[in-house]
């Protein structure tokens, strides 16, 4: 008995140092599994890795976002997430992997919602928000330094956001589209079936880990 319970903590510590939580999953593949971006493909100057996560170094000065070299449909991504004060990137989903992702694919935002700098966005550029398309609820994210847990699903035309345990959007992007969007922009990539993840970098540091997807 003592073995087994020490086998077990044996196996919690090492689940808590790597980070490795996919492994636990069935029917998830990992994408960015600590030690390389074999699945990806694009900008791996500001990408790197460091200590097992995934960083974006913006003063590397590389160009363009960071995209997954398959595509998906429909899916259901997990990844963590660490914010910087002031940090802004994005998720973008069935996106070509070329052109602005929030209108040739979708773009799920990333935001530290709470920075001054962001006080006067419009509600549809919040953090979880599919950009320019459907707001998010506000409130859920964790203070900066501390790894978020977030959870995109994509099934159809119903895209469902779920941060730290807490939905904050759930929304059907054809009907919330179909008498123009909120930004009043035109959005092409809400009707494509599929296409790249991305990791969409702009001019500020953060962290991602864990980042795995099942497809639906």
């Amino acid at each position: 008995m003592y073995k087994i319970i020490l086998i077990i903590a044996l196996a919690q510590t090492f689940l808590s140092i790597t980070g490795t939580k996919s492994m636990q999953e069935k029917g998830f593949e990992i994408l960015f599994n600590g030690t390389n971006l074999d699945k990806w493909i694009g900008n791996k100057t500001d990408y790197v890795i460091e200590g097992k996560t995934l960083v974006l170094r913006p003063e590397n000065k590389g160009k363009g976002n960071l995209y997954t070299s398959k595509e998906y449909g429909d899916f259901e991504l997990r990844f963590e997430f660490k914010l910087t004060d002031g940090a802004n990137n994005g998720i973008g989903i069935r996106t070509p992997a070329e052109g602005d992702a929030a209108y040739v694919g979708m773009e799920i935002q990333v935001l530290d919602d709470n920075a001054e700098k962001w006080k006067d966005l419009k509600d549809y550029q919040y953090h979880g928000s599919v950009y320019g398309v459907i707001p998010a609820k506000r409130g859920h994210l964790k203070s900066n330094g501390s790894w978020n847990e977030e959870r995109i699903i994509a099934k159809g035309n119903r895209i469902t956001v779920i941060l730290n345990g807490t939905t904050i959007l759930d929304g059907d992007i054809a009907k919330a589209s179909e008498n123009g969007t909120v930004d009043h922009r035109e959005h092409p990539g809400l009707k494509n079936k599929k296409g790249h993840i991305g990791l969409l970098g702009h001019d500020t540091p953060l962290e991602f880990r864990n980042i795995r997807v099942k497809e639906l």
